[in-house]
């Protein structure tokens, strides 16, 4: 009863300060403060109902028990961290945003490639990474290359229409004052389209941080050298070593976190000037 009495409380403090938070004139302390609230009266709740509920840690560990996982395993925790989402994410991410950045250009100088590539994009981005996984792992290996090549799929085709929408976002008057001065199709695009298209650029950047992390997770399930976030969730699952799986999940969401705010934060200093970038 004493834990349930610790959830209790925790909630209902937790509830009280962010209902303060709300109040308050909007500024960047009480944007960061409440989410940050929240956080940690969630994982109070979760350590109160566990312990009181006497909850199985097979089925559901508490948070001090993922902590200490965390604490105790670093070394295989930042060696899965390597083969995952330096080796296998950030790689792929390079390459599946770069091709379709570039491709997305090829399309836009000539438009009838934009006919025939869309909709062959559109139905490689339909299919399953379940069924694609097994299929590259087979062609690239169980190394990390597999696992980029499954995440390059699973990036590219939303960086491509993005960045396609982009390049078409300038108005009939902007490139008619363009082409009144004089300017040649690759001077427009420098100085007017591309600076135009940056935000739906970046929009496909975003998404292609959490498609990027899940598609080399994903990939590892099919396949892998004995190291790699995917092999010790599937490993572990099967040991029900549970706090291993949570550790790795942790681990997981602070790097797809970070990837998502490094993005975010170099779109506000890139764009600057568009309006949804004002205060």
């Amino acid at each position: 009863m004493i834990w349930i009495a610790f959830a209790g409380i925790a909630w209902f403090l937790g509830w009280s300060l962010n209902v303060w938070l709300a109040r308050r004139r909007p500024s960047r302390w009480v944007s960061l403060a409440a989410p940050l609230v929240f956080g940690v009266t969630l994982v109070a709740v979760w350590e109160g109902v566990v312990r009181g509920m006497q909850i199985s840690q097979v089925l559901l560990p508490a948070p001090s028990v993922i902590a200490a996982r965390l604490v105790m395993s670093p070394d295989v925790l930042w060696g899965d961290f390597v083969q995952t989402v330096i080796k296998g994410a950030l790689s792929g991410y390079i390459i599946g945003c770069g091709a379709a950045f570039a491709i997305a250009i090829a399309i836009d100088r000539f438009p009838f490639l934009q006919r025939g590539l869309l909709p062959v994009g559109n139905f490689v981005a339909a299919l399953p990474v379940i069924g694609m996984a097994p299929i590259l792992v087979m062609w690239f290996g169980f190394d990390w290359q597999s696992k980029a090549a499954v995440v390059v799929v699973m990036v590219f085709f939303p960086m491509l229409v993005n960045t396609v929408q982009g390049l078409q976002a300038t108005d009939a008057m902007q490139r008619d004052l363009m082409r009144t001065y004089g300017a040649s199709y690759w001077a427009s695009l420098l100085k007017l389209r591309l600076p135009a298209a940056m935000p739906f650029v970046f929009n496909g950047l975003k998404i292609g941080t959490t498609l990027a992390l899940i598609g080399a997770i994903v990939a590892e399930f099919f396949g892998s050298p004995v190291r790699g976030m995917g092999f010790r969730i599937s490993t572990s699952v099967g040991q029900l070593a549970l706090d291993m799986v949570w550790a790795e999940i942790v681990v997981a969401a602070i790097a797809g976190s970070a990837f998502y705010g490094l993005m975010t934060l170099f779109e506000r200093t890139v764009t600057f000037w568009h309006p949804s970038q004002r205060n």
